[in-house]
C-alpha cells in the first residue's frame, strides 16, 4: 500500500513538472534561446548552410556574417509566412522571437567569406 501511494505521488510530481514544461513552452519570449538552445539548434542549421553558417553549395545561402537586422527580419518572415520557402519555414515554425534573435545574433558574429561593410 505504501509504495502505491509512493508511485501516485511520484507520478502526480512527474505530471506536475512536465505540465509546467509544457505551458512555459507556449509562452511565446519564453521559450529557451541560451547557448546550449542555440548550440543545439545550429547543428540542425549546419546541414544545410555549413558549420558556423557557411555554405559549402550555391543552392543554401552563406548566412555567416550576415547583418544581424537582416537575419532577423528573414528568418520572422520564414516563421511568419511572410517568406515562402518550405524547408526554412518548417524549420523556424514556432520559434519565438528571442530564439530567432539569438540565432540571427550566432550568425552575424561567425567568421565569413562575404564583405559585410559596418556602417559608421
Amino acid at each position: 500500500m505504501r509504495h502505491t501511494v509512493s508511485r501516485g505521488l511520484i507520478c502526480l510530481a512527474l505530471c506536475g513538472f512536465a505540465g509546467a514544461v509544457v505551458a512555459q513552452e507556449y509562452h511565446g519570449n519564453e521559450k529557451p534561446a541560451g547557448n546550449d538552445w542555440v548550440s543545439q539548434t545550429t547543428q540542425t542549421c549546419a546541414s544545410c548552410h555549413g558549420k558556423n553558417g557557411v555554405s559549402q553549395t550555391a543552392n543554401f545561402p552563406v548566412i555567416a556574417g550576415q547583418y544581424q537586422d537582416y537575419l532577423l527580419h528573414s528568418l520572422k518572415a520564414y516563421r511568419d509566412g511572410d517568406r515562402k520557402n518550405a524547408i526554412m519555414g518548417g524549420q523556424v515554425q514556432g520559434m519565438s522571437d528571442a530564439q530567432l534573435k539569438a540565432l540571427a545574433r550566432y550568425y552575424s558574429e561567425q567568421d565569413s567569406p562575404l564583405h559585410t561593410p559596418m556602417a559608421d
